[in-house]
Order: structure tokens, then C-alpha cells, then sequence
């Protein structure tokens, strides 16, 4: 992975927990950058991005406050992306609030243009990208 991707993905990172980016952004940016897509591990605290070419960067994040709920409420889920979406909250609040619903992390499908959601007992949620 050369230096500017690398650079790119850590910026997207941090603006993203920082709160001072939208997901449509990030999105952009990783796209245009050559990142097919990424996974975030509410658990492992890090999120690995990946390049079609098989290299991969993961991140380490400090772990949010909110614990994650043992059920996977997939409601409440898709609560948190639409207020995400309509710009009401920015991903700090996306991640207390996808954790409360029992999200143990997600997998965002860039080249594919949706996001998979994860609980604990293996449920998914997949949510198609935005027009």
C-alpha cells in the first residue's frame, strides 16, 4: 500500500471518530483512494480497510464508552443510519447509538454500495447505500 492511501485511510479514520466527517465523505475519499472495503470491529476496537490488491491497513481505535447490548435490535439499528444518513448525528453518536442496539460491528462494502451489520449471535442487517 503506498504512503498516500495509507495517509487517506488514517485521515478518514480519525476524522470519522473525531466526528468532523460525514459517512458519504469518508465513502468518497476511500473510494477514490482504491479501498473496495472496510470492517469495523466494535470489539476488537480497529477498523481494516482493504485494497482489490489484497493489502489491507487496520487502524486501532480507543473503545467508546457504550457497551455493546447483548441484543441485536435491528430497528434501532436502522434508526441510527438514517439519522446518520440525514446528517443529525455525525459517527460518534452512530457508534453509541449502534452499540446500544446490540451492533457488534460492520462490514462497509464500497465497490458493492452497502453496509452489513453484525450482532452477536451472527444477525445481520444490510443497508444499500444512499442514491
Amino acid at each position: 500500500m503506498n504512503e498516500q492511501t495509507r495517509a487517506i485511510i488514517e485521515d478518514c479514520a480519525h476524522a470519522s471518530k473525531a466526528g468532523t466527517a460525514h459517512f458519504g465523505d469518508v465513502v468518497k475519499a476511500l473510494t477514490d483512494a482504491g479501498v473496495e472495503s472496510y470492517y469495523a470491529d466494535y470489539r476488537g476496537n480497529a477498523t481494516t480497510y482493504y485494497l482489490p490488491n489484497g493489502d489491507a491497513h487496520s487502524i486501532a481505535l480507543a473503545p467508546p464508552a457504550t457497551p455493546i447490548a447483548e441484543a441485536f435490535d435491528t430497528a434501532a439499528i436502522q434508526a441510527a443510519i438514517k439519522a446518520a444518513q440525514q446528517g443529525e448525528v455525525m459517527f460518534p453518536e452512530f457508534l453509541a447509538r449502534s452499540r446500544a442496539a446490540g451492533c457488534v460491528g460492520y462490514m462497509v462494502w464500497l465497490a458493492g454500495r452497502h453496509v452489513t451489520y453484525f450482532g452477536r449471535l451472527g444477525q445481520t442487517h444490510v443497508e444499500p447505500f444512499p442514491n
